[in-house]
């Protein structure tokens, strides 16, 4: 599982020119599941995200996390993380998830961070979507779970 988490001043995603989902500060994260991937993975992820200290305090040191600063998440499924460019110039997605399997455990990622964080927006699984931020810094994280 691969999450690209990015601090943000503000993100949205839309769809078909409608606005899925809106946040103000916190993390818009692009998530991206490959076969392998498990309910325990998506909760390491999930624990490992919303612990991050990225957010400055009143020294400007990046020691704060998304609960600290009451920060909202985005979360937009992104199977092209797992694109495999090692031949030629066309990208594979053969280590993509499934759909089916990756939709549920998108679904199950969402219902695990509103258990925790109360501000919790969504793109739209599988969709076209256009994606807009301010990236706060910028500061952008990846997070793999095969290095977790």
């Amino acid at each position: 599982m691969r999450f690209v988490v990015q601090r943000v001043a503000e993100s949205e995603v839309k769809a078909d020119g409608e606005i899925l989902g809106k946040i103000g500060r916190g993390f818009m994260v692009l998530v991206g599941v490959c076969d392998s991937d498990t309910k325990e993975i998506a909760d390491k992820m999930v624990k490992k995200m919303l612990g991050l200290r990225i957010f400055e305090d009143e020294q400007g040191k990046t020691n704060l996390s998304l609960e600290s600063v009451g920060g909202e998440l985005l979360l937009i499924s992104q199977f092209t993380l797992y694109a495999n460019c090692r031949k030629g110039n066309r990208p594979s997605f053969i280590e993509a998830g499934a759909p089916d399997m990756a939709s549920d455990l998108y679904e199950y990622i969402i219902s695990k961070c509103k258990e925790q964080v109360s501000v919790v927006e969504r793109g739209r699984f599988g969709a076209d979507m256009k994606v807009s931020l301010i990236n706060d810094g910028p500061f952008t994280i990846i997070l793999d779970s095969d290095n977790l």
